[in-house]
């Protein structure tokens, strides 16, 4: 059994597989896309795959700012945080990841909502 839960989830090529689908599904979803109308893709998706790489177990240092710096005039909501943490589980799913390991890598993405969330419903 892999120890951590970056090994568990496939390691580095599999969490960018994950990372590509989950901005499909928000690019594809009219509340949440508006965030990243100005924003390099290319760039954010791979700042993502290291992020979740850093916060599930694995050997990437994640290099980015700081939660609330990056986030504090994007205005989000704890609605369109749940969105995106909604296609970030059915991502997950659509590699079958095992619902177990789902669910940590949603907590690990929920312990930053007071960090991301600046805006109410």
């Amino acid at each position: 059994m892999a120890d951590t839960l970056y090994e568990r989830l496939g390691g580095e090529d599999a969490i960018t597989a994950v990372v590509d689908e989950f901005y499909d599904r928000i690019m594809a979803d009219d509340q949440v896309a508006g965030y990243f109308d100005d924003v390099d893709m290319q760039k954010q998706r791979a700042h993502q795959a290291q992020f979740i790489s850093s916060v599930t177990g694995g050997p990437v240092e994640y290099d980015g700012g700081e939660m609330e710096a990056v986030h504090a005039d994007m205005g989000i909501t704890p609605a369109d945080f749940q969105a995106i943490a909604t296609h970030l589980d059915d991502a997950l799913a659509e590699f079958d990841v095992a619902e177990d390991d789902r669910e940590s890598v949603l907590e690990e993405i929920a312990s930053y909502q007071d960090a991301i969330v600046t805006a109410a419903d």
